[in-house]
């Protein structure tokens, strides 16, 4: 069984005054307030690592690397290990939504480190997530597959609903990228369900997300996008900037397949702009995917289709994306196998 969502990243004075459902414009409020305040060095970690969450989430990249680092210092300065766990979970996190996975590793398994050795068993879990995710999102599944069963039984054992949903949603992506479309829906709609009984509107708006590309996959294009809009008024309402960049990629997916070529186009920019906007480099990476596909279905010439992608490859070559590098070379072997043709088709 499992309680309501909580958020451990807000400790303190702020774990009462905030929430999962808080919007990020509130929290950098209410920290920036008791960081300004804070009258022990522990404060000022806990109140930095609220502002760095909360500003990484909202795409203000270069203020949450000012934030972590402050939380990290504070929390060294107060000679708390547990308290620097954290700093340099959001770290790794942010290292990771800029696409710098090596740094990403490194500053999460240190993290791992100190919040084992603290005793807080909660932030050594979101570091081995931290961990398992970098993995996966780069593609090497069987490393990291192990990692996330073990959270999602942990999480389950402690009732922590949103570590659960986290985990679901991961496990079932990996099946969903192998083929095994059942079974990563089966597990995408326990997440949903999950998300929404505990009240973690976040996670529901991420697994939404995962219900929507599986419904797209099978053939249901427009109960995918209903879903889709559903997920995005969840975005809008916590300013949600990855997640609703994410959003309007999936959209353009679902497009995409639907042979929409021309609004998936659309849909691609926009999401490739937000991404930019908020250095999300992966998310990047796979609008640009995205838009490379639908423009040469819109008889852009073959050539420089070929030029794209291979810019392309160099690039999810330099960050270390093995899944998105096969599905780029998987676009490259059908360009060489069928001539190019017109299959647009009105938006």
């Amino acid at each position: 069984m499992y309680g309501k969502a909580f958020a451990p990243e807000y400790q303190g004075e702020l774990k009462s005054a905030l929430g999962v459902n808080s919007s990020y414009e509130e929290v950098l409020a209410t920290a920036g307030a008791l960081r300004r305040t804070a009258a022990t060095p522990l404060e000022e970690a806990r109140a930095s690592l609220a502002v760095a969450e909360a500003s990484r989430r909202l795409g203000r990249v270069a203020e949450a690397g000012g934030a972590w680092r402050a939380s990290y210092r504070s929390a060294r300065r107060a000679g708390e290990p547990g308290a620097m766990a954290w700093a340099l979970w959001s770290g790794g996190t942010l290292a990771r939504q800029c696409g710098t996975l090596p740094l990403a590793r490194r500053l999460l398994t240190h993290a791992s480190d100190l919040a084992a050795g603290s005793g807080d068993r909660i932030a050594r879990g979101y570091c081995l997530a931290g961990l398992a995710e970098t993995g996966r999102i780069q593609g090497d599944y069987e490393a990291v597959a192990g990692l996330h069963e073990e959270l999602l039984a942990e999480a389950r054992a402690h009732g922590e609903a949103r570590h659960i949903v986290w985990a679901l949603s991961g496990i079932a992506q990996m099946h969903r990228n192998t083929g095994e479309l059942d079974t990563a829906l089966e597990m995408f709609e326990e997440s949903v369900r999950i998300a929404a009984d505990a009240d973690d509107a976040r996670g529901r708006a991420w697994s939404l997300r995962g219900v929507a590309d599986i419904l797209s996959a099978q053939g249901h294009p427009e109960r995918a996008l209903t879903l889709l809009s559903e997920a995005e008024a969840i975005c809008r309402r916590m300013d949600l900037a990855s997640a609703l960049a994410y959003n309007h990629k999936m959209r353009g997916n679902v497009l995409y397949r639907a042979a929409r070529y021309a609004s998936a186009r659309r849909m691609y920019a926009r999401a490739l702009a937000e991404f930019r906007a908020i250095d999300e480099r992966r998310g990047a990476v796979l609008s640009r995917l995205g838009l490379v596909k639908s423009r040469h279905f819109l008889d852009r010439p073959r050539a420089l289709t070929l030029r794209d992608l291979e810019g392309l490859e160099r690039e999810v070559a330099r960050i270390g994306l093995l899944h998105a590098g096969k599905m780029v070379s998987a676009f490259r072997s059908q360009l060489s196998m069928a001539p190019q043709v017109s299959c647009a088709s009105p938006s």
